[in-house]
C-alpha cells in the first residue's frame, strides 16, 4: 500500500483556501498513491473557540472529500471540526476511494488549549480495512494516552496520528510516536503541520512514518512544506509479530469510555 504524508501550512480559519490547496495536492497524487494523510483540522487549523467553523456530515468539506476520493481514486484521512446534534467534535475521518466515509472523534481533548470547552470527546474507535491493512486513526493529543491507542490482539497494522503539535513540545511528539510503534508492534504514521497559526503558536512539522521497530521509513525536513510517499508492505510486519510475539503477553483490561 502506498501512503502519502502531506506536511503543510494550514491557513488560519480559512476553509476555502485550505480546500482549494488540498484539491490541488490530491490531484497531483492521482494514480501515484493509495492513501493520503492530511493534518488535524486541515480546513481551519486548531480553531477551538470558533464554533461557526463546524460542519455537519452533509457539508462542503465532507462532500468534497468524497468527490476527491472518487475522482482521484485514493483514500483520504485527517480531521475537521464537525457538528452533530448540537455538539461539536474534532472528527477524524477515513474516506475510501468509493466515497464511503468512516469517522471517530478525538477522545482526549486538550484542556490547556480550551478544547474541552467547545468540543465533546469521542467514545469509539476508527479502524478502517483498506488495501489489506487494518488502519487505526487517532488525533493529536490522543498520542499521550497509550491505553486508548493500545493494539489489542493486533487489531490494527498501521496507527495514524494527525496533529497540530507545537514546536515547543515537538520532542514529546518524536518520542511518543516511537513509543507507540514499539509497544503496539505496528507501523506508525504521524502528520503534523508547519507555520504559525492565528494565535501565534508555531509548528515545525516532524511528520514521520515509522516501522514496527520505530525505525524511520520517511522523515520530513524541519518546518518545510513537503509531500512524500512510501510503499508499506505487510508481510515483514506479520513475520516480525510471529518472531517477536510480545503482544501475546499483554495485560488484559477493560476500558471505560
Amino acid at each position: 500500500m502506498k501512503i502519502t504524508l502531506i506536511q503543510d501550512i494550514i491557513h488560519w480559519a480559512d476553509k476555502t483556501a485550505n480546500l482549494q490547496k488540498a484539491e490541488k495536492q490530491l490531484a497531483e497524487l492521482a494514480g501515484k498513491t493509495d492513501m493520503v494523510v492530511l493534518p488535524e483540522m486541515f480546513t481551519t487549523g486548531f480553531c477551538t473557540d470558533q464554533p461557526d467553523l463546524a460542519e455537519n456530515m452533509e457539508s462542503e468539506t465532507v462532500r468534497r472529500l468524497r468527490e476527491w476520493a472518487l475522482k482521484f481514486n485514493l483514500a483520504i484521512t485527517g480531521s475537521f471540526i464537525a457538528t452533530e446534534n448540537g455538539k461539536n467534535y474534532n472528527r477524524g475521518f477515513f474516506v475510501f476511494p468509493d466515497g464511503k466515509i468512516e469517522t471517530a472523534d478525538k477522545r482526549h481533548l486538550f484542556s490547556m488549549g480550551g478544547e474541552d470547552k467547545y468540543f465533546n470527546a469521542g467514545d469509539k474507535k476508527l479502524i478502517a480495512n483498506y488495501c489489506g491493512f487494518s488502519i487505526r486513526l487517532l488525533v493529536c493529543y490522543d498520542i499521550r494516552f497509550p491505553v486508548w491507542s493500545r493494539n489489542v490482539n493486533n487489531e490494527y497494522d498501521l496507527l495514524i496520528f494527525v496533529a497540530n503539535f507545537p514546536k515547543n513540545r515537538i520532542k514529546n511528539w518524536d518520542i511518543l510516536l516511537q513509543a507507540r510503534a514499539i509497544e503496539n508492534q505496528a507501523y506508525v504514521c504521524g502528520v503534523n503541520c508547519v507555520g504559525t497559526d492565528g494565535l501565534g503558536i508555531t509548528y515545525n512539522g516532524h511528520s514521520i512514518l515509522l516501522d514496527y521497530k520505530a525505525s524511520p521509513l520517511l522523515s520530513f525536513p524541519e518546518s518545510q512544506t513537503l509531500v512524500q510517499t512510501y510503499e508499506l508492505k505487510k508481510e515483514p510486519l506479520i513475520q516480525f509479530r510471529k518472531k517477536s510475539a510480545f503482544w501475546k503477553d499483554a495485560d488484559k483490561f477493560d476500558l471505560k469510555v
